[in-house]
């Protein structure tokens, strides 16, 4: 079977998108013998394109320039549609409208099969990451056209967790055609650490992925403000942010008096950031109770993460999350809105001095079970059959 798997994402990154197209497509070229992935492109110039630790994968970096998302998706789609001319594929495998919209528009011409993994929507996230759209209701009707189009040539639609399902199929999407597939966690990389006997002297707590809005981090940033009034606190801020999105949180860390507290470290590599899990206390997934986690859902690595490195975990209470972790079993699930409930699940794992490692274990043999990339690339290799 010849398969291409086309991602309008920087790759290889440190970012979570990076590590899911890794691991599905390692699983594709180890099925199929060989497979063709395009992406953003990440290297610099003049380094080769082909990823040694990826066997049978040839990648194929396309530029994605412009001064604006529209530029620099015209520009992408220009140069795939280029890389593109002459070859046919069995399966075109694609994560977005951005990649996907012209295979599906053209899908004779390019593919018998089209594959799309619907992780998130643009019509429901684009005004996350630009704030100044999202009152432009033309622009979101426009995206939702495009989402339908992409959806209904589908002959298969993979995505991360039964709430992501749930609005697919309130968007017309034959359950037949869907299926669920959770993110996974590399359980070797993220190696098993015990954490730290509470009651600690300092809590240091660490928040790792991108600084959207509704990821929380401001949250985040309160409830070190608010430990501080009774105990010593820090918190790390890892991950990729714009510079608007940085200065809101600087501006917060000051608001809150705690710019001293609070570390902001940016991208790094997998093997610094567990690290960073092992020598923290706490790890928090402070989603927000937005449309996007609501709505269209996700299935946040960074619960995995937390998981599997034996980091105890205080996330907010919402479904994608729940389908992960269990309250009081493997993390503390907390009311998401402010800081004060974050704080007070600090509290209950400085009076309980048993509670953080009946978590940590927990947590940790529930992604060995239940949530490994081995498991999810499984997942996807029998999605595939019964394509085929």
């Amino acid at each position: 079977m010849r398969v291409a798997y086309i991602s309008y994402d920087r790759f290889p990154s440190p970012k979570g998108a990076a590590t899911h197209i890794a691991a599905f497509a390692g699983a594709l070229a180890e099925q199929f013998g060989e497979i063709d992935l395009y992406t953003v492109s990440a290297a610099a110039p003049g380094e080769p394109p082909l990823l040694a630790e990826l066997p049978g994968v040839r990648h194929v970096p396309l530029a994605a320039t412009g001064p604006n998302l529209i530029e620099r998706v015209l520009c992408f789609r220009a140069q795939l549609q280029a890389a593109l001319t002459g070859r046919h594929y069995d399966v075109i495998h694609v994560r977005s409208i951005y990649e996907g919209l012209p295979i599906a528009l053209n899908k004779q011409q390019w593919c018998r099969r089209l594959v799309v993994e619907v992780n998130g929507l643009p019509s429901i996230e684009l005004k996350y990451h630009y704030p100044d759209v999202a009152d432009d209701l033309e622009l979101t009707r426009k995206l939702r056209w495009q989402e339908q189009r992409l959806l209904e040539s589908a002959d298969l639609v993979l995505t991360v967790s039964d709430v992501n399902a749930a609005h697919l199929v309130s968007r017309g999407v034959s359950p037949e055609r869907i299926r669920v597939i959770p993110n996974g966690v590399d359980c070797e990389l993220f190696a098993y650490s015990p954490p730290r006997r509470w009651p600690v002297d300092q809590v240091t707590m660490l928040y790792s992925g991108t600084m959207s809005p509704w990821q929380g981090v401001a949250q985040a940033i309160e409830s070190v403000a608010l430990c501080r009034r009774d105990f010593p606190a820090e918190l790390h801020l890892v991950g990729e942010s714009r510079p608007r999105q940085r200065k809101e949180l600087e501006r917060a860390c000051f608001d809150w008096g705690v710019t001293d507290a609070v570390h902001f470290h940016g991208p790094v590599s997998q093997s610094e950031l567990v690290d960073l899990h092992h020598a923290a206390d706490v790890v928090l997934a402070p989603l927000r109770p937005n449309d996007r986690n609501r709505k269209q859902g996700c299935c946040p690595l960074k619960v995995l993460e937390a998981m599997a490195s034996g980091t105890p975990l205080i996330a907010s209470d919402l479904e994608v999350v729940r389908l992960l972790a269990r309250h009081g079993q493997e993390a503390l699930l907390v009311r998401p809105r402010g800081g004060k409930p974050i704080k007070d699940a600090v509290l209950k794992l400085q009076s309980d001095p048993h509670l953080a490692p009946q978590l940590s274990a927990a947590a940790r043999r529930r992604a060995k079970q239940h949530f490994s990339w081995q498991l999810a690339q499984a997942r996807l290799l029998a999605a595939y059959e019964e394509l085929a």
